[in-house]
């Protein structure tokens, strides 16, 4: 057993060695190499040289002016040829008509009945217009242009004062 003692005592002693020496020495290689890289200003300065320069060829002129073209800074040198004068133009005939009689806007709002000592119902129209609220009877005036010419259960018929034209309002 002796013999195994040494023998692993020497194994393990040999790799310690060998772990030691490994450690302590340096695998490094050298330096890395410079590599000259052009900073990023230098290639955007390089890139506008390239471009001032293709912008300068570009402004040369390729081809030479006609002689004999107009002058820009004259203002009529004088006509080539003549213009026929305008020919008269009739003015259009103006047809005035007469403006539309607009009617104002009247709502009827609703009606009232009651009935009279006789037990006839009286109705009573309610109508919207001109800013106002107008309570009618027939006969009576709604603004000075209308009066009230008859009033049924829905509608009131209206007429114009100044055309003698019928108007009827219907509850909605």
């Amino acid at each position: 057993m002796n013999l195994k003692r040494t023998a692993s005592i020497t194994c393990v002693g040999g790799a310690l060695a060998a772990w030691l020496a490994g450690a302590a020495t340096s695998n490094h290689a050298g330096p890395p190499p410079i590599v000259d890289v052009p900073q990023p200003i230098d290639a955007k300065g390089a890139e506008l040289a390239k471009e001032i320069a293709r912008l300068h060829e570009r402004l040369r002129p390729t081809s030479t002016p006609r002689q004999p073209g107009r002058n820009l800074f004259a203002f009529r040198a004088g006509l080539s040829r003549a213009l026929p004068p305008p020919a008269p133009v009739a003015p259009p005939a103006i047809v005035e008509a007469p403006p539309p009689a607009l009617e104002p806007p009247l709502k009827l709002s609703g009606i009232a009945e009651d009935a009279d000592g006789d037990g006839a119902p009286v109705r009573t129209a309610i109508i919207a217009g001109d800013g106002q609220l107008f309570m009618v009877k027939e006969g009576e005036n709604v603004t000075a242009r209308y009066r009230v010419a008859k009033i049924s259960t829905d509608v009131v018929e209206l007429t114009d004062l100044t055309s003698g034209i019928s108007r009827r309002l219907a509850m909605k």
